[in-house]
C-alpha cells in the first residue's frame, strides 16, 4: 500500500496524541456504515473526537474542533483494472477540521451539525485519487449516538474525482 509522507506524519502524530485525546475531548464517536462510489458499495469505519464547543460571538452559531481517522474498504471492480487508478486500495484517512451547530442550547435543531475537514489518506482509487481530500459531513447527534451523511472528494483538483459518499451511524462516549 502506498502512503504519502504527509499521511505518515499525520498518522504518527495522531497515534502519539491518541491517549490524550479522550481526556481533552467533549465527545468520542465510533462510526460505521456503507460508502458508495457511483453505485458500488464498500464498508467504512471511523473514529471521531469532538472537542468543546465555542460560540461565534453572541450569535447562535457554535463551533468545535474535530479530528477523524477512518477506513474505507477497497472494491474488486474489474472494469477499472486497466485505468491509472483501480478500486482495490483500502483507504486509511486522517482529517481535522470543525463541527458547526446552530441554535439556542435547548432547541431540537441544535443537534444538527455540519463538519468540514481537509484530509490526507493512504492509497489511490478511482474515487479518491489525490493525496488531499475534503470531507463534509451533515448529521444529527443524540446524547450517545449520531447519524450522518459524509462525502469525501478532492473538489476537482485532480482527476478522476468520483468521491466517496457514505451513510454512517455512530455511538458516542
Amino acid at each position: 500500500m502506498r502512503m504519502h509522507p504527509l499521511t505518515r506524519g499525520a498518522a504518527a502524530l495522531l497515534l502519539f496524541a491518541l491517549p490524550a485525546l479522550p481526556a481533552m475531548a467533549a465527545r468520542f464517536e465510533l462510526q460505521g456504515g456503507v460508502s458508495f462510489m457511483d453505485s458500488y458499495s464498500a464498508p467504512a469505519a471511523f473514529g471521531e473526537v469532538i472537542f468543546d464547543e465555542h460560540q461565534f460571538g453572541s450569535s447562535n452559531f457554535s463551533w468545535a474542533p474535530d479530528i477523524t481517522a477512518g477506513w474505507i474498504s477497497g472494491r474488486d471492480l474489474k472494469r477499472f483494472d486497466s485505468g491509472r487508478y483501480t478500486t482495490r486500495d483500502d483507504i486509511g484517512l486522517v482529517g481535522a477540521g470543525v463541527r458547526i451547530h446552530y441554535g439556542p442550547a435547548d432547541a431540537w435543531y441544535r443537534r444538527l451539525f455540519i463538519s468540514e475537514q481537509p484530509s490526507v489518506h493512504t492509497g489511490r482509487t478511482e474515487a479518491l485519487s489525490s493525496a488531499f481530500e475534503f470531507s463534509t459531513t451533515i448529521g444529527y447527534q443524540g446524547d450517545h449516538w449520531s447519524v450522518g451523511i459524509r462525502h469525501i472528494s478532492n473538489a476537482g483538483m485532480h482527476e478522476p474525482n468520483r468521491g466517496e459518499t457514505m451513510a454512517l451511524v455512530g455511538i458516542a462516549f
